[in-house]
């Protein structure tokens, strides 16, 4: 609250201002009220009553928390707009009074501010320094806690030693006191040979037996050692081993009669099934050479190796009556799940009495490979003799061979079921690949001895169908002058070849099989390919030299019966019979001929997609082996191109013999040189020339038929070409009017015709040429040097042609041709 100053100029009572005025909640309205209200009386008793009836009157509310009536306000507004207000000159003073104390107040707020700041200032100071002080300290503390816990990981490093010194005189204080009580054992065994009635009552009690053999292996253990040490050495040294022998000896028979007894509880408790009493007795005998012995023992005696009826039972399942692929599949299929589920259920015994169980398993899967399949697999597999093989009619040495691949891979397929139930760190999949590599060792020999006793089987079946048909057809045997050959050419089987390939590609799967490493596959497959190859080839060779054998029988019957020219009629007819009969074999040699040369192109395709689609694959891994057996596929093929080819020239021969027979019988001397020259011409192609196209034609049917690509382009051109000669020499016997010159042009149409269905460029050239010189005997003899004007490469045939005219000599053209060449 202000309170009146000496100073003061309002009824002496000046106002002035308490700096408490302004602490917590200041109110500017409040502070007014408070310095006016003595001055305005009237401002208090309007106070008043707002306190009596808040709320009645017209009250402004302050933020301050005061009120102001409306009553006051409306007076303080008449008092300034009206001069007649009195207390407004107090009012002024009290303001201004209230204005300097204002200032004075502000001053001393001001200095103190000052003052603060100083003393802060001097405390900061102060604070600082301490911090500064207290780090130091820190640091000084920091730096003694690390020297502490130097030295307190000293220690512990000290007292860490003295406790392993500490543990190590403990260990060397109970292993003295063991090696004691070892020496005591020991000197017991080294009392007397063979006595063991002397013997510590630990070394017969059965509660200890666990104690007494690790006690009594390493007794033996130490003497042993100590012996082999004192071998080298001579005199005292070899006396005192003498006498550690005496110990070795006892410890030896005590070990053994030890593990005898622990066998024989073992097999009681596996009698009765107590696999608490064998895991007890199991993890004793682990002692004795790792356990070896119990393992083996419990191994041996399952009933699996010691029961003759299993051993019988496997024999009856797999092998059975007669021995084929499908029945052993089965059998073993069989046998292999019985004893996969055998050793199933022993893994779950030996998991529960052996310490190591899967050295266990391993023995076990051992035995049963080693004793029970390889017993099997003696009497299963009997190797082949390949100088005496079977008869393939018993099965022959494909039926080694397919049972062989069946026992290998279901063999296989135990070793991964065994591996799968369990057999510790045995390689069992190794194991069971040695069972077979005695059979492996000569695989590829018997897999082609096989194939080659399947192709000779083969060859006596056709052969004995081939002379079946013969018989049937009444063909065995010579006729006279009728018959070919004494038999009737074997033709080429297509199908023969297809089942050749499908031997083959089941040999090939059979490689595939046992052959592990790609470069062992590539070689077996070479080799069983190359025995394909020689079959065909040989086979598709021997048929075609025999197709070719009729050929040259055909030749020799045409020989035979050529009509001379002072015969007979009688004889020249019976000649001229003869004669078409041989023409008849001929052509029928020659179709066989050329389906023979079918059916081998038809199997040469056959192998080699074989080659492409099944072998190509297998080769392409090694380096060189694809490309050397292309090189033996073209070697084999060759025999059989050599063949094909000398047989194609037999049937030029074959044709060209025929049509020179035609044309010597048909042609007619008046056929070129008609003695009505000059009357009605015939337009028709002479009588020979017909029979000669006509049987071309039906002739080279089956050529077209059996021959494709270069091979038919080749014959064709070469029969052209033969045709071409034969006719000029023909032609070259007769002579030539005006008439005959145009029916030779027609027969030399016709021949044209005929041959542009071979699709030879030079033979259509050819015989277009020998139409324009035809035209040598039809014009005048001052016309001729005009024909050869454009066709001077031909003027040589056609001084011969010129010779063949009718009035060669009359017309004096040999005088005329002469000077016409000349020029």
């Amino acid at each position: 609250m202000p309170h009146r100053s000496k100073s003061s100029s309002v009824s002496n009572l000046p106002l002035i201002l308490n700096i408490d005025d302004f602490k917590g909640d200041f109110s500017f309205d409040a502070l007014f009220g408070n310095l006016v209200k003595e001055l305005l009386p009237s401002l208090q008793e309007d106070e008043a009553d707002s306190a009596d009836g808040h709320g009645i009157g017209g009250t402004d509310a302050l933020p301050n928390g005061h009120t102001r009536t409306t009553s006051d306000a409306t007076k303080v507004a008449q008092g300034i707009s009206a001069p007649q207000f009195p207390e407004v000159d107090a009012l002024l003073s009290l303001f201004k009074d209230s204005c300097k104390e204002l200032i004075d107040l502000r001053k001393q707020i001001d200095g103190k501010l000052n003052n603060l700041k100083k003393e802060v200032s001097t405390q900061d100071a102060k604070h600082r320094k301490t911090l500064n002080e207290l780090e130091k300290g820190v640091d000084g503390l920091f730096n003694s806690f690390a020297r502490l816990d130097s030295r307190i990981s000293s220690v512990g490093q000290t007292a860490a030693k003295v406790g392993d010194h500490l543990q190590n005189a403990d260990a060397q204080r109970e292993t003295a006191s063991q090696t004691i009580e070892l020496v005591k054992y020991l000197m017991e065994f080294n009392s007397s040979p063979g006595d063991l009635t002397k013997l510590s009552p630990l070394f017969s009690d059965d509660s200890r037996v666990a104690e007494a053999a690790s006690i009594a292996q390493k007794l033996r253990s130490f003497a042993e050692e100590d012996i082999s040490r004192a071998m080298p050495s001579v005199g005292a040294g070899a006396t005192a081993s003498r006498g550690l022998e005496v110990a070795v000896g006892n410890l030896q028979e005590y070990c053994n009669e030890l593990e005898n007894r622990l066998l024989a509880k073992f097999d009681a408790a596996s009698q009765r099934r107590e696999l608490s009493t064998m895991s007890e007795c199991a993890k004793i005998l682990s002692q004795f050479n790792r356990g070896t012995s119990a393992m083996q023992h419990y191994v041996a005696t399952r009933p699996m190796f010691i029961d003759v009826e299993v051993m019988n039972s496997d024999t009856n399942l797999v092998l059975g009556d007669q021995i084929s692929p499908n029945y052993v599949a089965r059998g073993l299929s069989k046998l292999y799940k019985e004893i996969t589920d055998t050793v199933r259920k022993e893994a779950a015994t030996i998991m529960a009495v052996f310490p190591s169980p899967n050295d266990v398993m391993s023995i076990l899967v051992q035995r049963v490979l080693e004793q029970r399949v390889t017993s099997l697999m003696d009497k299963l597999l009997e190797k082949p003799s390949l100088a005496h093989p079977r008869p393939v009619e018993e099965g022959g040495i494909l039926l080694y061979l397919r049972v062989l691949a069946v026992a290998y891979e279901k063999t296989q397929d135990l070793a991964r079921d065994l591996r799968a139930v369990g057999c510790g760190d045995l390689d069992v999949e190794g194991l069971a690949e040695s069972l077979f590599s005695s059979h492996k060792d000569e695989y590829t020999e018997h897999e082609q001895a096989s194939l080659r006793q399947l192709y000779q089987a083969k060859l006596e079946e056709l052969r004995a169908e081939s002379q079946t048909l013969s018989e049937l057809s009444g063909t065995i045997g010579r006729s006279k002058g009728a018959s070919v050959a004494s038999y009737p050419p074997q033709e080429i089987s297509v199908e023969a070849v297809t089942e050749f390939v499908r031997w083959n590609e089941e040999a090939i799967s059979r490689c595939t099989l046992f052959s592990l490493l790609p470069a062992t596959l590539a070689v077996n497959v070479r080799a069983v390919f190359t025995c394909l190859l020689n079959q065909v080839s040989q086979y598709i060779t021997e048929r075609l030299v025999r197709a070719r054998d009729s050929l040259t029988e055909a030749a020799s019957l045409r020989e035979r019966f050529v009509i001379g020219t002072s015969v007979s009629r009688r004889v020249a007819a019976a000649a001229t019979s003869q004669a078409e009969a041989a023409a008849a074999a001929g052509e029928s040699s020659f179709k066989a001929f050329m389906v023979a040369i079918q059916r081998s192109g038809s199997s040469v395709v056959i192998i080699q997609q074989y080659f492409a689609n099944s072998i190509s694959r297998l080769l392409l891994p090694v380096d060189g082996a694809h490309y050397a057996a292309c090189e033996e596929m073209a070697t084999a093929m060759s025999s059989a191109e050599g063949a094909a080819y000398k047989g194609l020239q037999q049937c030029i021969e074959t044709l060209m013999a025929e049509v020179e027979r035609l044309l010597t019988s048909e042609q007619k001397a008046a056929d070129y040189h008609s003695p009505d020259d000059g009357m009605v011409h015939d337009h028709r192609p002479t009588n020979a020339c017909t029979r000669v196209v006509a049987y071309l034609s039906r002739v080279l049917e089956a050529a077209f038929t059996a021959l494709e690509g270069l091979n038919k382009q080749a014959f064709l051109t070469e029969l052209g070409n033969n045709l071409y000669k034969g006719l000029i020499n023909h032609w070259m016997k007769f002579t030539f009017n005006p008439s005959g010159g145009l029916r030779l042009k027609r027969d030399i149409t016709e021949y044209g015709e005929f041959v542009r269905s071979f699709n030879a460029p030079s033979v259509d050239e050819k015989f277009e040429l020998l139409g324009i010189l035809a035209n040598v005997f039809i014009v005048a003899p001052e016309s001729l040097s005009s024909l050869f004007e454009g066709t001077p490469s031909i003027r040589k045939d056609a001084q011969r042609f010129i010779q063949l005219r009718d009035d060669y000599k009359s017309a004096k053209l040999a005088s005329r041709l002469s000077s016409l060449w000349s020029s």
